[in-house]
């Protein structure tokens, strides 16, 4: 299995395990003892297993699951399974279940700062100029922070909870590097999610890159995967062989939702031109992709009209990118952001199935059984506001035979006709129509095409010519 060709499942696992807010244990004098854990609660996640299979989940995502104060990313200790959540022990269960079911396991990487917790920090708290570690990070001893430490230091983005490392300094780097060798070696992990990438140190992104190519995984000798959470556009750079091998992809998550509550499929179009059209900055990279995550507002909540929702997750699973599902949305979980992260990162105790999660397990046995979807070129056929219609094309280059699949939506409350119109490429309702013989994946049926295509209302359809 490639890294490229997987589908990925995001857990939250301090949220989806119902482990308290705060962290209570005290570490004032240790920084690589085993707490004791509360209760084995990562554990119940080897349950959804059966689930993941279901679905046809290929890799899992855990957010952060080490020592930290309270939210996961204000790291206390690297080496340590949060005591909420269980012991190391207990955490490496859980990936060998995954593992026996052939399905990669990544890590939330979170390296550009620590919380005021951790061990190191605690130190020159205690010690000030005195500490070992008073390098570790940048420090101004003529300054102050607003917990009143008797020095001043940098937050990341000026959260002063989050303090950042002096990713330059040696000692850190192979602290850090021995906590992923050790995870490596625990658990078995295959692959990286960098926090907030676009934050790191680039020196220290190329090393690890360098660090990481050698640990074994699952998809492959020198495939240990790194993804980037990066934001912007112009951050999409630190996808290359020395940095990260892809990234998540925010512009084409603002591009669904928008389009669809705006019923303006012309900044999907836009994006996704943009970024994997024939000219396109990104179309030789498979960047991460998603309807919602464990930052922003469920895809059930966010968007305005139900009906759309089908439709969204058809484009998801066909348009370009590593698709990554967020623990729940499958089956319709609702959270908005503006009550809070905690409201996005519910307990679930056992996953449920319904008809939505009918139509995203059939969306991933479809797109994992054709190579168009992972490597196939990108092509908008027609666009209007509410319709839009674009094929992937992919030559093996083995068999040398071509595979085209067209994908069309349509996110208006009426069944629309797409007459065949001539015109400048991508302006409104061109279409040079669909000509042959093709198979509708959803149903098996064959269908004959002749230039105008009809799609039913809140629909869509996916086509491979035959």
């Amino acid at each position: 299995m490639h890294f490229e060709e997987s589908i990925i499942y995001q857990f939250y696992p301090l949220g989806t395990c119902g482990a308290s807010e705060y962290n209570r244990w005290d570490n004032a004098n240790t920084w690589n003892g085993a707490a004791r854990p509360d209760e084995n609660r990562i554990g119940r996640l080897a349950g959804w297993i059966p689930h993941l299979k279901k679905l046809g989940v290929t890799a899992v995502y855990f957010s952060p699951v080490f020592q930290s104060d309270a939210h996961g990313y204000d790291t206390r200790d690297y080496y340590t399974i949060d005591g909420r959540l269980g012991s190391n022990e207990d955490f490496a269960a859980v990936c060998r279940s995954l593992h026996e079911q052939h399905i990669a396991v990544i890590l939330d990487g979170v390296f550009n700062h620590t919380g005021r917790g951790f061990w190191a920090f605690r130190d020159i708290q205690r010690n000030k100029r005195r500490s070992p570690y008073a390098d570790w990070y940048t420090i101004d001893w003529n300054g102050n922070s607003p917990f009143n430490d008797g020095f001043a230091y940098e937050g990341w983005e000026g959260c002063m909870d989050l303090v950042k490392l002096n990713l330059q300094n040696p000692a850190v780097i192979e602290h850090i590097f021995g906590a992923i060798r050790k995870w490596s070696e625990l658990f078995g992990i295959d692959g990286l999610r960098l926090d907030v990438a676009y934050s790191l140190d680039p020196s220290f992104l190329r090393k690890l890159n360098r660090f990481c190519k050698t640990l074994p995984s699952i998809f492959g000798d020198g495939s240990f995967a790194l993804i980037g959470e990066t934001i912007h556009s112009s951050d999409y750079a630190l996808v290359r062989n020395d940095g990260c091998d892809s990234c998540t992809n925010y512009e084409l998550y603002k591009g669904v939702y928008s389009s669809l509550n705006d019923v303006n499929l012309f900044e999907l179009a836009h994006s996704l031109n943009r970024q994997f059209g024939s000219d396109g900055v990104f179309r030789d990279k498979n960047l991460v992709t998603f309807t919602d995550n464990h930052d922003v507002s469920r895809f059930a909540s966010i968007i305005n009209e139900k009906r759309r929702i089908a439709a969204g997750y058809a484009l998801l699973f066909t348009m370009p990118g590593i698709p990554c599902l967020y623990y729940g949305s499958e089956w319709g979980v609702t959270g908005d952001k503006k009550n809070g992260d905690r409201t996005l990162r519910p307990a679930l105790s056992v996953p449920e199935w319904n008809g939505l999660t009918d139509l995203i397990a059939k969306l991933i046995r479809i797109r994992r059984a054709h190579a168009a979807f992972t490597y196939g070129s990108y092509r908008t056929l027609c666009v209007t506001n509410g319709q839009l219609v674009f094929e992937r094309v992919h030559e093996c280059p083995f068999s040398g035979k071509t595979e085209r699949i067209v994908t069309a939506v349509n996110i208006t409350d009426t069944d629309v006709p797409l007459p065949v119109k001539s015109g400048s490429p991508g302006a409104h309702g061109v279409f040079e129509g669909l000509y042959g013989t093709f198979t509708d994946l959803s149903t098996g049926a064959p269908i004959h095409g002749s230039g105008p295509v009809q799609i039913p209302a809140f629909g869509f359809f996916i086509l491979k010519q035959s």
